[in-house]
């Protein structure tokens, strides 16, 4: 972990639900403990309901009792032994007088340690700059977690595709109502099959796509486009995945359909550009340049933006968006770095285009990591 080795590396948080504290140990618990890096040992303080499963899973070097601390710090005079205290003894013991700490590290703890005469300085995300470029064993996790995701968008188009269309234009699937509810439920359950859990699933309907992040919901109507986006997280490596496919049950109309092609050219482009040495806002100019060739414009009309407006793609891994962004701001592509390419068109006249791959960065361009159709056979669903 690329730091100066004259500061320690402190976090205090839970890893179940701070990525960079779970990097740094391996180590999944609820409830927020010690991480200490002082040169080469990693050090986790932690309370006796985790201490034996720390000691045979956590990928540190020292595990210490919370409670062996707490008695230490009554002895000294402290009745009610806080985080900050028990830290405050681990830090002395090896004369450290220097941190380094996440944006996220809490006040609390971050004021107290400056009133004890500690210098604490704050590093900005990525925290852990080498979390953005994966190892074969990472990269290996995602692909798993992107087939389970591939399952569970086969299952939810093969609901549309067996949907009849009836007299009032919506889908019916066994004589019930089909709805992005639905679609919704068929996924999370083929998702949780597969050990995957996935929030905020994205099922939006006609206009409801023309806002990127609309969850949708309500009845699926016929020749109208469907944007689904999944993006879940494995219980088993917690490592996440992300697929956007659009489709129309029936007949796109010409606009739409011709939106879907662009898209198409687009994320081509965008992948023939990826390469380790690129540079993220070139990938997204040249995105940019397909849309504009192909006649699709972006920008400001009644209010609300149309067009394409929001980045090419994003890095993923222990969170679902980690550096590095593809987008209008200048960052460096590497090898290793397993990123989205996920163009999109919303237009207010017409509806919703999303399409959105991942692909990891190799020194001669990029090897995408999905293996879901989509061409125009799998756009338009009869």
């Amino acid at each position: 972990m690329e730091h100066p080795t004259d500061k320690a590396i402190v976090l205090i948080a839970a890893s179940e639900v701070d990525s960079n504290l779970y990097y740094a140990t391996r180590f999944v618990a609820p409830d927020p403990f010690i991480f200490v890096q002082a040169g080469a040992e990693k050090i986790v303080v932690m309370s006796d309901l985790e201490l034996d499963r720390a000691k045979s899973e956590a990928k540190v070097d020292t595990v210490l009792s919370y409670s062996a601390y707490e008695g230490r710090a009554r002895q000294k005079g402290i009745d009610a032994p806080s985080l900050s205290d028990i830290l405050d003894l681990v830090l002395r013991e090896r004369d450290i007088r220097s941190l380094l700490v996440p944006g996220n590290f809490g006040i609390e703890y971050a004021d107290s340690l400056r009133t004890r005469g500690y210098t604490v300085s704050v590093k900005r995300e990525p925290f852990f700059e080498a979390r953005a470029v994966k190892d074969e064993e990472e990269i290996e996790a995602i692909v798993a977690t992107q087939r389970a995701t591939e399952q569970a968008v086969h299952a939810a188009i093969s609901a549309v595709r067996a949907a009849k269309v009836e007299y009032d234009g919506l889908l019916y699937l066994d004589g019930e109502l089909l709805t992005a509810e639905a679609l919704r439920k068929i996924m999370h359950m083929t998702l949780m099959e597969q050990a995957c859990i996935a929030q905020h699933t994205i099922v939006a309907l006609g206009l409801q796509g023309i806002d990127p992040h609309h969850h949708g919901g309500g009845p699926i109507r016929a020749h109208e486009s469907i944007v689904i986006d999944v993006f879940p997280k494995s219980e088993r490596t917690r490592y996440f995945a992300d697929l956007s496919r659009t489709v129309v049950k029936g007949k796109a109309s010409p606009r739409l359909r011709a939106m879907y092609g662009a898209v198409l050219n687009a994320q081509e482009r965008g992948m023939e550009l990826i390469r380790d040495g690129a540079d993220g806002r070139d990938v997204h100019a040249g995105v940019n340049a397909v849309f504009e060739k192909d006649g699709f414009t972006t920008g400001m009309v009644g209010g609300r933006m149309q067009g394409f407006f929001h980045g090419t793609g994003h890095g993923v891994g222990l969170d679902i968006h980690e550096p590095p962004r593809i987008n209008k701001t200048s960052t460096m592509l590497r090898t290793g770095h397993v990123v989205t390419v996920e163009p999109g068109l919303y237009y207010p006249d017409a509806g919703a285009v999303r399409v959105e791959d991942l692909v990891v960065v190799t020194a001669a361009g990029c090897r995408n990591l999905t293996n879901f159709p989509k061409g125009f056979g799998e756009f338009e669903i009869d």
